[in-house]
């Protein structure tokens, strides 16, 4: 019997390309396609479905306003597929945004000889993205929203440290590809996420040595709808000592 085992994109190179990093969902339309592209040199097997944010959960048990279409098929190499997200037009909150996740299954064909009984080991590769539905009338731009966050330095649990704390006062995601604190005349990493609308996320200083002082400076690239990256700083609002 054949195995299959599935591995995020980042761990393989997949064969099956995304056009975009991202997608954005405007309320008000009926649908949104994506593209995607066979880079490789033999078809592929590919089945697309969207999540709620488990990576974990199945295809057959995720309850999602959407529908995708087609959810699978054959990919030739060298050829395109556009697949279509369906808003089902069930009520989402309607102040922000809300993140779902889109996968993209690949599984490669089996070698030529190879028997269906055959005992063997074969990889397929799934790369997630995310999909934000955008509710109509919401304030502000989301351009905008990278640079109204506010940070400040807090004590990491049971003393270990310190985290980068972000808040978003804003409706709308925002995508952080990089995020690092200058202190001192140095730069410490702090790592990358997401900080959703309203709500805060801590990024991770187990490099810094000691509390920052005042004035210290958050670098970070955020990224656009377009998923291109954009470079901006702010400084730290607060030190919790």
């Amino acid at each position: 019997m054949a195995l299959i085992l599935a591995l995020h994109g980042g761990n393989a190179v997949a064969s099956i390309v995304i056009t975009g990093t991202r997608v954005i969902y405007p309320e008000n339309q009926r649908e949104v396609s994506v593209s995607l592209t066979n880079n490789g040199q033999s078809p592929a097997l590919v089945q697309a479905w969207l999540d709620r944010g488990d990576p974990n959960a199945s295809p057959e048990t995720i309850d999602v306003p959407f529908m995708i279409t087609p959810t699978m098929f054959r990919l030739d190499a060298s050829r395109g597929q556009v697949i279509r997200l369906i808003y089902s037009k069930e009520p989402q909150p309607a102040d922000k945004e809300t993140l779902y996740w889109l996968n993209v299954l690949e599984i490669p064909p089996r070698a030529a000889g190879d028997q269906p009984s055959a005992n063997k080991l074969q990889l397929a590769i799934r790369t997630r993205i995310k999909v934000m539905f955008r509710p109509v009338g919401l304030a502000g731009r989301p351009e905008e929203s990278p640079a109204k966050v506010t940070w400040s330095v807090v004590p990491a649990p049971e003393g270990k440290g310190y985290l980068l704390k972000g808040t978003n006062p804003t409706p709308y995601f925002v995508n952080l590809s990089r995020v690092s604190i200058q202190t001192d005349g140095k730069t410490y990493p702090a790592g990358a996420g997401h900080i959703a609308p309203g709500d805060s996320q801590v990024f991770s200083l187990h490099a810094l040595p000691k509390v920052p002082n005042a004035g210290a400076t958050v670098l970070y690239t955020a990224l656009n709808d377009y998923g291109a990256g954009v470079d901006a700083s702010a400084i730290v609002d607060t030190v919790q000592r």
